[in-house]
């Protein structure tokens, strides 16, 4: 089809499904007659509001129309009985399309509460907020398969990666155990899972751990005090596993770290992967969601055959910049190839049974353990790209401790980035080595360093062809920066950038001066991203 007629088209088919009470009144098939008292379970759909006709499968996609729409048997929430001792309400979340709450048991532990359909109404701009461009975008989310979070535990048990145990229930439309929240919640189908933050959430899959905390607390940990450090071969595991269910949606906000204790009093944080929404999602199969597809590259649809890995992971490169700077090639096929062996066939068809109700299963189980099998069997392949993606450029960040980063311009190919705190050697007990990782020109195009803050050392030195470009970030301290390396060709090598007074600059040929007078010549994370 022509692309110049697929926005009428979208429009008119979009203006077709407009209208402003959009979302089924109720999730039981039966709701105009009340539920009983004591029921523990009732006959409901997830989104029967998703059902299109054939036009409207056309345009926008057939998606998970049917998993939505199809009538399933679930349990009936009951706060004071759901858990040991009962569920209280604690707080409203802030979702932008989820609603969401934080609820609380006796011992003070956390649980997340959210409706597993979704409204982007206020992801839009208020000129947007009605009529068929509100209606479109509502639709999208049949795109997101609706059980799908809680095929996830058992896969992720079986590949190492820390987790939660979601379970859906219905709440009554006469629900009044949710506290301010209940109005918002009656008649909705919602998931239900434990909260790993904060220290009274320590238990389960985090037990043993002494801290459990969001990404937004745990990266100025990281970078005041070399004590900190995250385990970036456990982040990458459970980014493989992202990849194989096809889950796009891996922003800052979707981790939660808990910390574990190392020799020398400093703390090792894994990360704890959260809120599945969007594993499975199946997008680009109708004419309009397939060119929105090619304009917005994170909305990657799962399928056998892995699609674009930079969109899988487009949502996650803020965090992945950060948690895999230490990581060589060698652990990603090694952990893909562990990913295999864990993954067996027995694993993926319980975990798809089991997590799907089975009049769902019956529409889309065999069709999703084929796609998971076939997605493991490429999954090295899918590491070697990835490893690629994340290695053109990689940040290698300091703490607010003095440090020195020596770069060794070994050969052709390899360049070795060291980082030592100078901390130890001002009391006389030596160097200790925080970071070190080897590079080739062939993978990595450009090396950036930050020392922040402290008197930090950055050294480089050796004679090659070929190099990735270094660009040094000394920091709001007095840096001591030595360049007497050599790269063969014009271009030089080496970029320092910083405050143009207070530092001891002693540059080399490959040595370009970048040095400003005002701050943003060294700050860090000044656009977001570490550049």
């Amino acid at each position: 089809m022509n692309p110049r007629y697929v926005l009428p088209l979208l429009l008119l088919t979009a203006a077709s499904c407009s209208r402003d009470t959009f979302f089924q009144p109720d999730a039981r098939v039966d709701f105009a007659t009340p539920l009983p008292a004591a029921a523990d379970s009732a006959r409901v759909t997830a989104g029967r509001h998703y059902h299109r006709g054939p036009g409207g499968r056309l345009l926008l996609g057939p998606h998970y129309r049917r998993a939505w729409a199809e009538p399933v048997t679930l349990p009936v929430l009951t706060p004071a009985t759901v858990v040991p001792g009962g569920l209280a309400f604690a707080k409203m979340g802030g979702g932008f399309q989820t609603i969401s709450m934080t609820m609380t048991d006796s011992a003070g532990r956390s649980y997340a509460v959210r409706s597993i359909d979704k409204d982007p109404y206020k992801t839009l701009p208020k000129a947007l907020r009605q009529g068929f461009i509100l209606a479109t975008v509502r639709d999208a989310t049949a795109a997101a398969m609706p059980y799908g979070a809680f095929v996830v535990p058992p896969l992720a048990t079986a590949a190492g990666v820390l987790h939660a145990s979601p379970r859906a229930f219905y709440v009554r439309a006469d629900e009044t155990g949710l506290g301010e929240a209940s109005e918002k919640f009656r008649g909705k189908v919602v998931l239900l899972e434990r909260k790993y933050e904060g220290k009274p959430n320590i238990d389960g899959p985090v037990a043993g751990a002494e801290d459990l905390v969001e990404t937004e607390d745990l990266l100025p940990n990281r970078y005041a005090s070399q004590r900190h450090q995250l385990d970036g071969a456990a982040y990458l595991r459970a980014r493989l596993l992202d990849l194989w269910l096809g889950d796009w949606d891996r922003h800052e906000g979707q981790w939660s770290w808990a910390a574990y204790a190392q020799p020398g009093h400093r703390l090792l944080w894994k990360p704890v992967p959260q809120d599945r929404d969007q594993v499975f999602f199946r997008f680009d199969d109708g004419v309009a969601s397939w060119v929105v597809s090619k304009l917005v590259k994170k909305f990657r649809t799962f399928r056998p055959r892995y699609q674009s890995i930079e969109g899988y992971t487009r949502n996650a490169s803020f965090v992945d910049e950060r948690a895999l700077a230490a990581v060589p090639r060698a652990t990603y096929r090694a952990t893909a190839l562990d990913l295999q062996q864990r993954l067996t066939d027995a694993v993926i068809e319980v975990a798809v049974r089991q997590g799907l109700p089975p009049e769902v299963y019956r529409l889309e189980g065999p069709r999703l353990v084929a796609s998971l099998k076939a997605r493991r069997a490429a999954l090295p392949q899918a590491a070697e790209k990835f490893y690629r993606l994340k290695s053109e450029q990689v940040l290698i960040a300091g703490t607010d401790q003095a440090e020195r980063f020596e770069v060794e311009r070994l050969n052709d190919t390899a360049t070795v980035v060291s980082v030592y705190s100078l901390e130890n050697d001002k009391v006389g007990r030596g160097e200790t080595l925080l970071y070190r990782r080897r590079f080739n020109p062939q993978d990595t195009r450009r090396v950036r360093l930050h020392g922040l803050q402290g008197k930090d050392e950055f050294v480089v030195s050796g004679s090659v062809r070929r190099s990735p470009f270094i660009d040094i970030y000394g920091g709001p301290g007095e840096d001591l920066v030595q360049d007497s390396s050599r790269v063969a060709g014009l271009r030089k090598r080496t970029r320092f950038f910083d405050t143009a007074r207070n530092n001891d600059f002693r540059p080399g040929p490959e040595t370009k001066n970048k040095t400003a007078h005002n701050v943003f010549s060294h700050a860090f994370d000044r656009d977001g991203s570490g550049r």
